[in-house]
């Protein structure tokens, strides 16, 4: 999606975030928790939707490859209690020695993002290190307008089509990530949970739903430059629909 990486969209997003997450998942994280490692913290949006649902004191470190969003994401976590430092790098090299004192290893909407070997890789330091796992908002593929138009499955079709493309050498997981990442938490011998966590857009949310809308729209014409969809954005904007956009959280818990 356009601008999925900037500030603006991010903030954009980000109550929607917290209304989606599941809730009932931090519950049954394993204590203590002391040490968390935020994976492509973006704004830092999910250490603000979780710190305060965890005892203190906590320390977060919060990694990004984007300096510009770790900058922003140290700086507006500040909870009595919480200590954050910044961790600038590709968050696919993660190894198990980087998770020594770790409790707790989060991320929101990365999954979707990795390839098969990356999420491979992940677990593999995760279960090493014996460290869980609380993954947020990993898109799930499935999207219901109110009201329908026949427009929707083709879009949604191009969309999750887009969401599994190949960058260079990388084929990325997409909608299947979720199904992915449970299988290999629990052939590495992790208990998983995992719960729906749909964003709910609509005229309460213009601004996002018009955003999300047109870079929903977006990817599916890069996906599929045949389609023609003017006429299709142009109604879906003019008279915003209700929207259940489908993502997946997902618990891991070593021993």
């Amino acid at each position: 999606m356009t601008g999925e990486f900037s500030e603006s969209w991010l903030g954009l997003r980000e109550p929607a975030d917290a209304d989606a997450r599941a809730a009932d998942l931090v519950e049954r994280l394993p204590q203590p928790i002391h040490v968390i490692r935020d994976l492509g913290c973006g704004t830092g949006s999910l250490g603000r939707w979780l710190a305060p649902k965890l005892p203190t004191p906590q320390h977060w470190i919060l990694a990004d490859r984007d300096p510009k969003l770790l900058h922003y994401a140290t700086s507006h976590l500040r909870l009595p209690g919480v200590t954050v430092e910044g961790a600038l790098g590709d968050v696919t090299a993660l190894t198990a020695e980087d998770l020594d004192g770790t409790d707790l290893v989060t991320c929101s909407a990365l999954l979707d993002l990795l390839t098969e070997d990356e999420i491979d890789s992940l677990v593999a330091a995760l279960a090493a290190a014996g460290t869980a796992a609380l993954f947020t908002l990993s898109v799930a593929g499935e999207v219901t307008l109110d009201p329908a138009r026949p427009e929707d499955r083709q879009v949604e079709a191009a969309f999750n089509a887009h969401q599994r493309r190949v960058e260079g050498d990388r084929r990325l997981l997409g909608p299947d990530a979720p199904a992915y990442a449970t299988q290999a938490f629990e052939k590495a011998g992790a208990t998983v949970v995992t719960r729906p966590s749909p964003w709910q857009l609509g005229s309460e949310r213009p601004e996002l739903t018009a955003e999300w809308l047109r870079g929903w729209v977006g990817a599916a014409r890069e996906q599929d430059p045949e389609l023609a969809l003017d006429d299709y954005l142009a109604a879906r904007l003019g008279d915003l629909p209700s929207v259940s956009v489908g993502h997946v959280d997902l618990l891991a818990i070593f021993g």
